[in-house]
């Protein structure tokens, strides 16, 4: 397929494009959305074709069977992560905001607190304190203008109530790929502190060349007993839709945990998604993220080569993930300032670093898995609202 090709989504009810201008004021006819973490490619073909299959044969009953759908999650995990994976280890989740829900939900209680390596994706934030527990935030240090793990300054940090870490890697929105040293650091965090560890990887796929994203569970399987995996197909083929994620845990009574809240909430997949993510994760899959992550890298050095070009503005390295993590700091500007020229100006959506957690007041997240014209157009407007820094 060519990702250069525009497809419309306006219209579609599409949260990305259709809600950019009740929430950021963007015009929706002239505005660009770089915000939702969604991509606006088709999937692969071996999709397509699933969910065609079902539509063909027109009865939409309960989904029985899923032998099929596990198996593919293990060749997944196996041929692309080197991580074996046993089909009775997989939870499936409606997407992993959800899966996040439900780990607070039965593995700790309210009042208890979770902690956060911040800036992070803002839905954990949102889930913890929705659950009745609240957030401790351990900043992420820069070094070299970059993201680095480091367990020694967090213990100052914490309250006495934290049950849980939970872990963006790769990172959104910093786009780190952890190193094996960082993530031990974590896992001897967790283990010294009694919490439980849950280790959020669903970019795993979306991994930079040169770059290669190390799976927890494989770092330190002695931490097995309080470890949960959440992984998914969504991010990877832009099938988010589908809410369908897994929550992988090797531990039989950690598992029976969460396996027991789900029970109670009625919790079960949904049969497209099923069908979607065993038709994905497939040789044909692969072969279409090896395209995209190709392309995606392209993406990258067009948007950082004409953002670093601006005096003030700097693009964090991009490691994995498709989010660009931009700091202004460097302009001088306050927040409200410099996001006015990015969406008053430029006329585009972004999310705002703020809502990221404690450092990211000075950034902006913009999603660059987009068709290229539309990220050179980008550069262009962004080049132009900041053209009197030039």
């Amino acid at each position: 397929m060519s990702f250069d090709e525009i497809i419309e989504r306006r219209g579609t009810h599409c949260a990305k494009w259709d809600m950019m201008q009740p929430v950021y004021g963007v015009p929706r006819d002239e505005g660009i959305a770089m915000w939702v973490a969604d991509m606006d490619f088709r999937p692969p073909q071996a999709v397509q074709r699933a969910v065609e299959s079902m539509a063909a044969h027109g009865v939409y009953g309960y989904f029985g069977d899923d032998s099929d759908y596990r198996a593919a999650i293990c060749w997944w995990m196996q041929h692309r992560h080197g991580w074996q994976v046993d089909p009775g280890w997989i939870l499936t989740t409606h997407g992993l905001v959800n899966g996040t829900g439900i780990c607070v939900d039965a593995l700790t209680e309210p009042g208890d607190a979770v902690i956060l390596t911040t800036p992070v994706y803002h839905a954990f934030a949102r889930v913890i304190r929705a659950g009745g527990r609240s957030v401790t935030e351990c900043p992420l240090p820069q070094v070299d203008g970059r993201y680095v793990l480091d367990p020694s300054g967090w213990e100052p940090l914490l309250t006495g109530r934290e049950r849980m870490l939970i872990l963006c890697s790769p990172h959104n929105p910093g786009g780190r790929v952890w190193t094996e040293a960082e993530l031990r650091a974590v896992g001897g965090f967790c283990r010294r502190h009694d919490l439980i560890l849950v280790s959020d990887e669903i970019h795993h796929d979306l991994v930079l060349p040169g770059q290669r994203h190390h799976v927890m569970a494989n770092v330190m399987p002695e931490i097995a007993d309080r470890l949960v995996m959440m992984t998914a197909a969504t991010k990877t083929f832009n099938i988010a839709g589908c809410h369908t994620g897994n929550v992988i845990v090797s531990d039989p009574a950690l598992r029976g945990r969460i396996e027991a809240r789900m029970g109670a909430l009625g919790i079960s997949p949904n049969s497209f998604g099923l069908n979607m993510v065993t038709a994905a994760y497939s040789p044909e899959g692969a072969d279409w993220v090896d395209d995209l992550v190709a392309y995606l890298d392209g993406n990258r050095q067009i948007f950082d080569g004409g953002v670093n070009a601006i005096p003030g503005l700097r693009s964090m390295p991009l490691e994995a993930t498709y989010l660009a993590w931009v700091d202004f700091g460097g302009t001088g500007m306050a927040p409200a300032e410099f996001i006015e020229r990015v969406q008053g100006q430029a006329r585009i959506a972004v999310n705002h670093g703020a809502s990221f957690g404690a450092g990211g007041d000075s950034f902006l997240r913009f999603n660059l898995a987009t068709p290229r014209p539309l990220v050179e157009e980008a550069v262009a407007r962004l080049r132009a609202a900041f053209a009197d820094l030039q």
